[in-house]
């Protein structure tokens, strides 16, 4: 039977849960470097005005506001 070990312990006995503790952090390492970063974030406020939710009508002097 030929098999590849990925992990080997150099020095000492790791017990079955030490190595899973640590196959488990690697696993979880190596899918957060595989995963895609955000190319943006998301607009979360509308940058132009909804035509339904604008007055009806102006007042004859709201352009004095803007004077």
């Amino acid at each position: 039977m030929n098999s590849e070990f990925v992990v080997r312990v150099e020095r000492g006995h790791a017990e079955p849960e030490e190595l899973a503790a640590i196959t488990a952090v690697l696993m979880a390492r190596a899918a957060a470097l595989a995963a895609p970063a955000p190319t943006a974030e998301a607009r979360t406020v509308a940058h132009w005005r909804r035509l339904e939710r604008a007055a009806g009508f102006y007042a004859p002097h709201s352009w004095q506001a803007v004077a």
